[in-house]
């Protein structure tokens, strides 16, 4: 698939000369740090000597390092000898920013945390990414992002009110945490240009996931009842992110606004719904969802998907067509969105990858090189660090590299 933009113009790369550390794993960490490398930034992957943990999970945990470790050079250390901690601490020392989202403890006990870190280069901006903050008592708890989902309330709010709570179909949080994280990066280096001073950075997936709740949860600390699952629909308005049943598939659709709603009544050639007792205010469509809902199906279910979103576009009813992967490549705005990019590699072979979901002015997309294997620039590094031939051997043989 030749996705790449055929703009000539290059990417912008307003990070250039920015060299990152990216001691993560999985998503978060290796997430954040994917962001600054496409924003031009130099991020060297330190991973241990058998890799990030996602290289050894299956077919998923090789999606997570194509997706979130391209653009980055990788060199494969072991950490727990003294003499790859020195080479860590080489690397740090001509860098400006350290990301980690290892366990509890991990870096610390290792000598490279950011109490450390930051004692000796105090103009390193270091990032942490925990599962519950470093503050309460879970502090010390390994955390994924659906212990996050769970814990920060996500679940709860998820799914038909007679079933299971559900997670959130990808992970979300942790994908979440990558972009926040690496904003947050962002706002530490403008502010190191203004004061000098590197910043030590810390957040959670349980912060992120609660602040991706932060109109619900506004509305809890507020006063309103302790939100619950309703399944599709929205608990305060309708029909708002309602789900209706097409002749070949599923809309989603939200015209809760009074001026919307009548708009809709007029697109359906049922102007008197718009005054009938039942459906004139967003609080009474509220009160009687059920018999909104069947009307909504008689409205809507002799046509196809495309057809309803032709219909309801037109007259300004927010409407989407509810697509599974295979339908949203064939979508001519995510094909003119240049969102889809090809990851290129060492040799030519790359794969089809997502682009970061913004543009730069009239730049072009960044077109990152594809993921590295583990510890595929190790040699290199070493070499610009001053090593020689003969001390990379060495390193080799005793187990400091791979």
């Amino acid at each position: 698939m030749n996705t790449r933009s055929k703009e000539t113009s290059e990417p912008a790369a307003p990070l250039k000369n920015v060299r990152v550390i990216d001691m993560g794993q999985y998503i978060a960490g290796p997430g954040a740090a994917m962001v600054l490398a496409e924003l031009g930034a130099q991020v060297i992957k330190i991973e241990p000597l058998a890799g990030d943990q996602a290289r050894h999970i299956g077919r998923y945990g090789e999606s997570m390092i194509r997706a979130y470790s391209r653009g980055k050079q990788s060199i494969a250390l072991n950490l727990k000898s003294d003499a790859g901690r020195d080479i860590a601490w080489r690397l740090i020392g001509e860098s400006d920013v350290v990301i980690q989202n290892l366990r509890p403890g991990a870096v610390d006990a290792l000598g490279l945390g950011p109490v450390a870190v930051r004692e000796r280069f105090p103009r390193v901006i270091y990032l942490s990414i925990s599962g519950f903050g470093d503050l309460g008592p879970s502090s010390e708890r390994p955390g994924y992002d659906i212990a996050a989902q769970a814990e920060s309330g996500l679940m709860s709010v998820t799914g038909e009110p007679d079933r299971l709570p559900q997670k959130v179909g990808v992970p979300i949080i942790d994908a979440a945490a990558a972009h926040l994280g690496a904003q947050a990066v962002l706002a530490a280096l403008y502010g190191r240009e203004r004061t000098g001073a590197g910043e030590t950075l810390k957040t959670s997936l349980l912060e992120v996931a609660m602040h991706l709740q932060a109109t619900t949860w506004c509305d809890y600390l507020g006063g309103a009842p302790e939100p619950t699952r309703i399944g599709d629909g929205q608990p305060n308005n309708a029909p708002a992110a309602e789900v209706v049943p097409t002749r070949d598939g599923h809309i989603v659709l939200s015209a809760y606004a009074d001026e919307h709603w009548t708009r809709f009544c007029g697109a359906m050639g049922r102007e008197s719904l718009a005054t009938d007792p039942r459906f004139r205010t967003n609080a009474l469509r509220v009160q009687h969802r059920a018999e909104l809902r069947m009307v909504l199906r008689e409205c809507l279910s002799s046509l196809t998907s495309e057809e309803c979103v032709a219909l309801l576009s037109r007259h300004q009813i927010v409407v989407g067509s509810v697509r599974s992967y295979q339908q949203v490549l064939q979508s001519k705005d995510v094909q003119a969105s240049g969102i889809l990019v090809d990851a290129h590699g060492p040799t030519g072979q790359g794969y089809p990858a997502l682009a970061l979901p913004y543009r730069l002015g009239d730049s072009p997309r960044a077109v990152p090189s594809a993921a590295p294997a583990c510890g595929a620039d190790t040699d290199r590094l070493l070499g610009g660090l001053g090593f020689t031939g003969r001390d990379i051997d060495e390193f080799r043989s005793a187990g400091v590299v791979a």
